[in-house]
């Protein structure tokens, strides 16, 4: 059985806000629930979701779909940017570049991206080592660390190549059995589906 890494669609820049609160935006809310209308969404047993609100909200349209209420899971937040607070989109791509480029320094404050690879595949693993491997399960979190979190499945360097496409909202799937990645980022409104 399969294992989905869902990120959170478009959200609502607000800059007055820490960054972990912010919401989907429209466009974000009606790819979610665009995506929770298809088959694969209906075979899900269990969600589990970062605790900030942009994932929250994700995981709780999906969760609608069926009936299954959504895990938090603590430390699968988003790498810790905090220390420079907002910073405009194209200061941010240039940070986030820094960030993947240079996995064992911290850009001015940030987490470092080794740091935050070892917390997110610490926090998923430590979910599926009790978690029925016959069941579908779906994690929603972020880009960032599901970037992380896909180089460490596929083992390779941290590297922005396996970055998700840009405005979120895409999943890579993973085999239970052996963590083999099952499919490349796509998104999420468009996914038909995995092949028993």
């Amino acid at each position: 059985m399969f294992a989905i890494y869902l990120t959170h669609p478009q959200i609502r820049m607000e800059p007055d806000k820490p960054v972990p609160k912010w919401s989907l935006s429209d466009v974000g809310q009606a790819r979610a629930e665009k995506a929770a209308a298809l088959p694969w969404a209906a075979r899900l047993r269990r969600i589990v979701s970062s605790d900030e609100t942009k994932a929250l909200e994700t995981a709780a349209i999906l969760s609608r779909a069926i009936s299954v209420s959504v895990e938090i899971l603590e430390h699968a937040g988003e790498n810790d940017r905090s220390a420079t607070g907002f910073l405009v989109p194209e200061e941010f791509e240039k940070a986030a570049d820094r960030f993947f480029a240079f996995p064992e320094q911290s850009f001015r404050g940030w987490e470092r991206a080794i740091d935050a690879q070892r917390r997110i595949v610490a926090a998923v693993e430590g979910v599926l080592a009790s978690h029925d491997p016959s069941q579908p399960i779906a994690f929603v979190g972020h880009g960032g660390v599901g970037t992380l979190l896909k180089c460490h499945l596929l083992g390779t360097d941290i590297s922005r190549r396996e970055d998700q496409p840009a405005g979120g909202g895409n999943l890579f799937v993973f085999r239970l059995a052996d963590r083999a990645l099952a499919c490349d980022w796509t998104p999420m409104e468009f996914w038909q589906g995995w092949q028993q």
